[in-house]
């Protein structure tokens, strides 16, 4: 029989950890005030709130990246101190990243095994380190090849790979922080099966994600955080969707986008077999041909990095063309550099906002203008016009309500929400004919989504075609008249976004070809 001090693979169970008062200070911000919050052996907690409500900080408190200026960490009731990851792994506390930390040349057991001591020093012991791996996968139903090099392997699979070393490593409690941003839906549904056994088995779980539907359909209980406070803490079987979102922001949230039906007008963007590939000579996009009209979001789907980017890229002058053409408004403009793309009414929001999007030192009103400066009214000759500058930095704050402390703010001080809707002000306010929309939304609080939904919507309402691409499939079926699906740089389908299922989609996402 089992001890109960003990999770089935033999490893000390954590029966609860409790954070009380936690208080950190950085210059100028109060990111956790006083925050209580705690978690059970076999209970998913579920970690809630906008961006820079606090969130991240208490996790990293918890795992020891951080050190609280007040408060204390009780671990079955006995206060332990954690300085550093080190200290959290020792204490069964393990981190499961948004980004997967793995080495992609070597093996899954490499991987495992990789920084810690092997019994046969000088010698790794990959035998033994493969055999607890298969051990720790029948226990958990995490099927991973001990043999197998992580580049051969899928997304999901990986993500079992970071749980498999959080295990091996002792963690009786796992930090999930948004563990779902780069999987299909099946892939999601199998890792909440992982989830739900490893709670079953006595395991603690904290999980943190933007996505409503997750938390309801996996998690006990949810914790909002806003502005480093705790809002509250309530089990998720009795509340609802609007109020942990009128919790998180403080005001109701509209969920339902109001898209009118509008016939689509006349073709704005044109490609056809269009095929590139990168500085390795590999192809990345396979004859891809599709259109976008006027008064039409055409929504692109898939799992990160099967072409998504190089498309956005290679529509915008940044990703060469092999062959093939972009055509816009009936002129063909492949290859045309992006300063000429603007110029003729194309915009881009790009995927990484941070290095493509906005120069982060420079100032608000200055990355207002960054493809318009040279021109009249920002600019008289050689001489920027300040104060035309102002005024249309100005207008953008007040109509994209950007909370920025003022006008010459540099960006990098700005939360990742309000940086997103100064570029989304910026792109159109140049009243784009085409618009490029690479994960607009990707890692921003349900407040700032709902706004730039809301815009996105009322820009296709004026005649806007967009081409929409985005990880997160609530989003491309909630805004897009069609959706276009890619796998490993080819189109696996497009389909009507009205009529088709969240487990098609999957499907196509996972190569399966439609039509």
């Amino acid at each position: 029989m089992t001890d109960p001090q003990l999770l089935p693979s033999g490893l000390p169970r954590i029966e609860s950890l409790e954070m009380r008062q936690i208080t950190k200070r950085f210059p100028g911000v109060l990111a956790n005030d006083h925050v209580n919050f705690d978690v059970r052996a076999g209970e998913i907690h579920a970690l809630l709130g906008e961006n820079g409500a606090g969130k991240s900080t208490l996790m990293k408190i918890l795992y020891g990246l951080y050190q609280p200026n007040e408060g204390e960490i009780l671990l079955n009731g006995q206060p332990v101190k954690i300085q550093s990851p080190t200290d959290a792994i020792r204490n069964g506390i393990g981190m499961i990243h948004q980004h997967f930390m793995l080495v992609e040349t070597l093996t899954v057991a490499e991987n495992v095994a990789l920084g810690l001591r092997s019994p046969r020093e000088p010698v790794m012991d990959l035998a033994a380190v493969s055999a607890r791996i298969v051990d720790l996968a029948d226990k958990y139903g995490l099927q991973v090849d001990p043999k197998a090099v992580i580049n051969d392997l899928a997304v999901g699979q990986r993500q079992r790979v970071e749980i498999i070393k959080a295990l091996y490593r002792g963690a009786a409690l796992l930090i999930l922080d948004e563990p779902t941003a780069v999987l299909t839906p099946q892939e999601v549904d199998d890792l909440f099966v992982i989830f739900r056994q490893m709670a079953k088995e006595g395991h603690a779980l904290i999980f943190i994600s933007h996505k409503m539907d997750e938390i309801f359909a996996l998690t006990d209980r949810v914790t909002v955080l806003r502005d480093g406070k705790v809002i509250g803490t309530v089990r998720t079987a009795e509340t609802n969707k609007r109020e942990l979102a009128r919790m998180m922001v403080g005001r109701e949230v509209i969920f339902e986008r109001d898209k009118k039906p509008l016939p689509p007008g006349e073709v704005r963007l044109k490609l056809e077999n269009v095929n590139a590939v990168n500085d390795a000579g590999f192809p990345i996009l396979k004859n891809i041909s599709f259109e976008v009209r006027s008064h039409e979001i055409l929504g692109v789907a898939g799992v990160s990095g099967n072409g998504q980017r190089a498309l956005a890229e290679a529509v915008v002058g940044l990703q060469p063309v092999s062959s093939g053409k972009v055509i816009m408004d009936g002129r063909d403009v492949t290859d045309l550099p992006p300063a000429e793309m603007y110029k003729i009414g194309f915009s881009y929001i790009p995927e990484e906002r941070m290095h493509d999007g906005v120069i982060k030192d420079f100032s608000v009103a200055d990355n207002a203008i960054l493809q318009d400066h040279d021109r009249e009214p920002f600019s008289r000759g050689i001489f920027l016009d300040f104060k035309a500058v102002d005024e249309h930095t100005r207008n953008l704050v007040r109509a994209f309500r950007i909370k920025t402390p003022g006008l010459k703010t540099p960006v990098k001080n700005l939360s990742g929400g309000n940086i997103q809707k100064l570029i989304l002000a910026r792109e159109l306010a140049r009243h784009p004919r085409v618009l490029i929309a690479a994960q607009p939304t990707r890692g921003v609080d349900i407040g700032a989504t709902e706004y730039i939904h809301a815009r996105l919507l009322e820009q296709r309402e004026n005649g806007l075609a967009t081409l929409l691409i985005s990880e997160d499939l609530d989003e491309v079926t909630a805004l897009s008249d069609r959706i276009m699906v890619l796998y490993g740089g080819e189109i696996m389908g497009i389909v009507d976004a009205a009529s088709v299922t969240i487990e098609e989609l999957g499907l196509m996402m996972a190569g399966e070809r439609r039509g």
